[in-house]
């Protein structure tokens, strides 16, 4: 019976500046909060989860040959800086989720922006998750009150998105996606541009959580994101279709975007 990414064993490496313990309890309470009450359908899920922290370098997927199964994600956090922690992994954390964390999961342009928006979404819908469940029953015994941090810093960290949102005319989507699609599918990353669209997205996958099921459908084909937005919009929810997958993300993103894909 293969192993599902809710359950897969984690282990913590690198240099913590604190017990090993308690970096394991926030990720295994991250891990927890964002995927408790999922359905994970995909075929392409880690065997196991190793979290390093670095000195140096952003985060991210390390791709590699061996261990085969192994989803290797790298963080770069200070000293007990439970927030940051949550925040990363998170995002990364949804690239597995999303199928970006074996040896060949490249993501070439020009739809990479996409699943970065995506996976950036995820990891802000998990800090109000993680806030409320450290509120009621934190990690720590008496550390209650450090809920209201990590809320202080979703908001902080969505309202920045928010500004994004209104400076590049992203609260019209459709019109924002014909007046930036080129540069977009240029640039692939997570720019002031690609933030912009982060507060829509969250408002699709925070009031139904069954819609992150679809993430499970994503990059399970051998061109990945290097396709034009229509077809991997299409190809997702084909996917989508294959694991019986709720399939409804990808065209409520299409409807947003002004992007026929039927």
């Amino acid at each position: 019976m293969p192993v599902e990414l809710l359950h897969a064993p984690i282990e913590v490496r690198g240099d913590w500046r604190a017990p090993e313990q308690s970096a394991l309890a926030v990720v295994r309470r991250v891990r927890d909060v964002s995927l408790s009450g999922l359905t994970l359908r995909s075929d392409h899920q880690p065997e196991s989860i190793w979290v390093q922290n670095n000195t140096s370098g952003p985060p991210a997927i390390w791709l590699h040959d061996d261990p085969a199964r192994v989803a290797w994600i790298y963080v770069n956090i200070g000293e007990r800086a439970w927030t940051q922690l949550a925040y990363q992994f998170g995002h990364e954390l949804g690239h597995v989720l999303a199928n970006s964390w074996e040896r060949d999961a490249t993501g070439p342009p020009p739809s990479r922006w996409l699943e970065e928006t995506l996976v950036e979404s995820f990891s802000v819908r998990g800090l109000r998750l993680l806030a409320e469940s450290w509120k009621s029953n934190p990690p720590f015994p008496g550390d209650e009150s450090y809920g209201a941090s990590i809320n202080e810093y979703r908001e902080a960290t969505l309202a920045q998105y928010q500004q994004y949102a209104s400076d590049q005319g992203a609260t019209d989507l459709s019109k924002w996606y014909m007046n930036n699609a080129a540069r977009l599918e240029r640039e692939g990353a997570l720019g002031v541009l690609e933030q912009a669209v982060v507060p829509a997205l969250l408002s699709l996958i925070e009031p139904e959580s069954v819609l992150v099921e679809d993430y499970n459908g994503l990059n399970r084909w051998p061109e990945r994101t290097g396709l034009p937005l229509p077809l991997y919009l299409r190809k997702w929810r084909q996917s989508c279709a294959e694991i019986e997958a709720p399939g409804r993300l990808p065209v409520a993103i299409a409807e947003l975007l002004g992007i026929p894909i039927k």
